[in-house]
């Protein structure tokens, strides 16, 4: 096994990237997020702070068992998730659900798929930014409370299979409101008058 293993959130980078770092480095995927809210509740402590139950999604339990395994037996381990908020959560994700010890894990990103940005983020690694993280949760706290709790109300009062979304449900009530503004519109008819004038010296 290679001293180093690196996961990156593609498996089409992998082995481009693998190439770039040589033999003392193994390249695996994530496959995306591992992990998220369960499906079948609600998933977030509304009675305490809000905070979410994440657990590893089904058809990734095999994929983190692998990584585990890998991880355990590499000397260091490099979390190149994307840099965004997603790709952090994907990160402390894969940090949590692999128990990894905070002396042998690394933060990396890298913004092209080129070997002198692989080796330039391998130089320079950092912390998870815990920053991004609570945005990532924040955005999937909002997004389950609202279509979780919303989206039955409009299976009962409007027409099953409709959705409603933190997103979705405020443009639609500005497309609403603009429409009914436009209904409500009075034309007034309004005049102009060009008019030339005749002086005398």
């Amino acid at each position: 096994m290679a001293k180093n293993l690196v996961i990156v959130e593609s498996p089409a980078k992998a082995k481009t990237i693998e190439k770039f770092l040589g033999k003392e480095f193994k390249v695996a995927s994530s496959f995306g997020h591992i992990a998220d809210l369960p499906s079948k509740e609600l998933g977030v402590d509304v009675q305490g702070d809000f905070s979410p139950k994440y657990r590893v999604s089904k058809d990734k339990k095999a994929l983190v068992n692998d990584l585990k395994s890998m991880a355990g037996k590499a000397q260091m381990v490099w979390l190149a998730s994307d840099e965004d908020r997603e790709g952090e959560a994907i990160a402390w994700h894969l940090s949590e659900s692999l128990e990894l010890p905070e002396n042998k894990t690394k933060r990396i990103v890298f913004h092209e798929i080129t070997k002198s940005a692989i080796l330039k983020a391998i130089d320079n690694p950092r912390g998870i930014d815990y920053n991004l993280v609570n945005a990532q949760q924040a955005r999937r706290v909002l997004d389950r409370l609202v279509g979780y709790e919303l989206s039955p109300v409009l299976w009962k009062k409007v027409k099953g299979g409709l959705s409603a979304g933190r997103v979705q449900s405020v443009a639609v009530r500005l497309i609403v409101d603009r429409e009914r503004e436009i209904e409500a519109f009075d034309p007034v008819a309004s005049y102009r008058v060009d008019a030339e004038f005749i002086t005398g010296d």
